[in-house]
């Protein structure tokens, strides 16, 4: 008997609309390229339900022909290419013609257009399947594309997707590089009638990214270098030492004005802001490498967003020269210094060998016969019963804290215990709805991007529980009126809180591991008194031996460990 069955059209349709349609944010994304294929300078992107009821996209392109409507929603219908020969030299956005018979196999589907001096069409395509195509009344040449239910015949993929935050905020990911790449042209995005975006045409890109990214134009740089010998061109737009983000949000990386992923070359711009920026915040760059398209593989993947690029490596090296010049040599002092009355240094993370753990005592010991008394934490009860009464001796670059105790020497790090200390009574305070907190002589200003925006609006009631109460200033820009007493650094704590699609659904626990981790600032040297009072600050915590992040705040070094390493057998 046989097993192999040749599937029908139907189950093919829908299988080939996963590979290219996952969620919302798909769909804007094709039908936005495809709107910039057509040279549209202005296009509008209406939702409802986060994409899920409605997705309405009207565009100023040269429209669609009454005669090509049909086939548009065919599988690989496509007037970008023609031959094999043609992908090495891409110059459209759009080119396999998957899009619209995806999208179509899974929605209802209204798609008017109009080209020029001819009457407009209107054809509606539900599930892969034509219900009519009939003459429609378009006052201008153009396309506008409706649509509605979104997977209502794939309940399965439709019951994956996430809350309304999580969906917009993938759409804005997918909007917001086309309006920085593109400034000449006007981009409109609505949910139930509230603007997301409203971004205006404005003279150049520099202009266009102060806007759409709300940041300071003055804290911008731009460069623009061709190589010839190469056929390269790098136009960038660097952040300086001021604009500084909890994640890497305000970074954007095109390829001939195609918005693309590349780990390698993040890697390596993040790796140069590093020689500015302190650890465990990112830069801003908008990077677009103009080379040529035969150079470049962007069929590796179904979104398209992931490219092979031939010579990374010369590539990556032009990039870094770049922006290391540019930050060194053109950027300006940081113009705004937070109190240091916090203790610590950010994040300082934990390497070496493996750890193993042995029962109930918590015993953390590197795996290695000659370094068996070495100890990340030691059995509780004596680790703590030895820092009870360590005495202060010293510090070491203003992270670490030496204590001594009978025949050991504890290390602190300054910051992670520090961290432990305000996690602990700062989530106190919020649980017991007493946070201790104080009004800011002058209102924190912060402007937003449309991703913090979204977050801000449905976290105002837990910032208020954390005491940071904040208001709306204008549409983009709210004031911070409060700061708990526990923590320093108020922008990168509400900057931290806003960022990333969990925000609304922090628990308090989250709330206050979050704001603290943010909170701490640049470590101060300690006198004796100060070391003191962290340790017993340290010692009266519950968990007192790991940071709220999991690191361990202290380690323990034997003399048994130091007579060997000395050979003091």
């Amino acid at each position: 008997m046989t097993k192999v069955k040749i599937l029908s059209p139907d189950v093919i349709a829908k299988i080939a609309a996963g590979e290219a349609v996952d969620r919302p944010a798909s769909v804007v994304k094709e039908l936005l390229e495809n709107a910039l294929d057509a040279k549209a300078t202005s296009i509008e992107i209406h939702l409802k339900d986060a994409g899920r009821e409605l997705i309405h996209i009207k565009d100023n392109g040269s429209g669609i022909a009454r005669g090509d409507l049909e086939k548009i929603f065919q599988r690989h219908a496509t007037s970008k290419i023609t031959t094999i020969e043609n992908l090495e030299h891409l110059q459209s956005l759009g080119f396999r013609g998957e899009a619209l018979y995806s999208i179509a196999a899974v929605s209802d589907v209204t798609l008017g257009s109009r080209i020029s001096q001819e009457d407009g069409w209107q054809i509606h395509i539900r599930g892969g399947i034509r219900q009519n195509l009939e003459p429609t009344a378009m006052s201008h040449a153009g396309t506008e594309v409706k649509i509605a239910e979104l997977f209502f015949n794939t309940p399965a993929r439709r019951k994956f997707l996430k809350n309304n935050t999580s969906e917009l905020n993938q759409i804005l990911n997918i909007v917001l590089p086309y309006t920085l790449i593109y400034p000449e042209k006007r981009f409109v995005l609505t949910h139930t009638g509230r603007n997301l975006l409203d971004i205006f045409p404005v003279p150049s890109i520099l202009d266009r990214v102060a806007f759409a990214l709300n940041v300071d134009i003055n804290q911008l740089l731009e460069t623009d270098q061709e190589f010839v010998e190469e056929k390269i061109r790098i136009k960038m737009i660097l952040g300086n030492i001021n604009i500084q983000r909890p994640r890497r949000d305000l970074q954007f990386m095109f390829i001939n004005n195609r918005p693309v992923e590349s780990r390698n070359l993040s890697f390596n711009l993040n790796d140069v802001y590093k020689l500015i920026m302190p650890p465990g915040v990112y830069g801003a760059f908008i990077v677009d490498i103009a080379l040529d398209p035969a150079n470049v593989d962007v069929n590796i993947h179904p979104t398209k967003r992931e490219v092979r690029i031939k010579d990374e490596a010369r590539i990556i090296s032009l990039l870094r020269r770049m922006v290391e010049y540019q930050l060194m040599h053109k950027g300006t002092p940081k113009h705004m210094s937070f109190p240091n009355a916090s203790i610590g240094n950010r994040k300082n993370a934990v390497s070496g060998p493996p750890i193993e753990t042995f029962g109930g005592d918590s015993v953390g010991v590197i795996r290695d016969d000659n370094m068996r008394d070495f100890q990340l934490f030691g059995q509780e009860n004596t680790l703590r019963s030895k820092f009870t009464r360590a005495r202060f001796v010293g510090s070491f670059l203003q992270k670490f804290l030496l204590f001594e105790a009978d025949e050991s020497l504890l290390i602190v790090d300054q910051h992670a215990a520090q961290e432990r200390i305000m996690f602990e009574k700062f989530k106190d305070q919020i649980e017991n709805a007493k946070v201790e907190s104080q009004p800011m002589l002058t209102p924190l200003l912060l402007k937003l991007t449309p991703q913090e925006k979204i977050a801000w609006e449905e976290l105002q009631e837990k910032l208020t529980t954390a005491g940071i109460e904040t208001t709306q200033f204008d549409d983009d820009t709210i004031a911070v009126q409060t700061q708990p007493l526990l923590l320093k650094n108020i922008e990168a704590v509400v900057r931290s809180l806003l960022a990333g699609e969990e925000a609304p659904r922090m628990d308090h626990d989250t709330l206050a591991r979050r704001a603290c981790k943010a909170s701490i600032v640049a470590g101060d040297k300690l006198d004796n008194t100060q070391a003191d009072h962290q340790r017993k600050q340290l010692l009266e915590c519950k968990d007192p031996f790991t940071c709220p992040h999991g690191r361990p705040t202290l380690i323990e070094v034997t003399q048994a460990f130091l007579d060997r390493q000395f050979l003091r057998t």
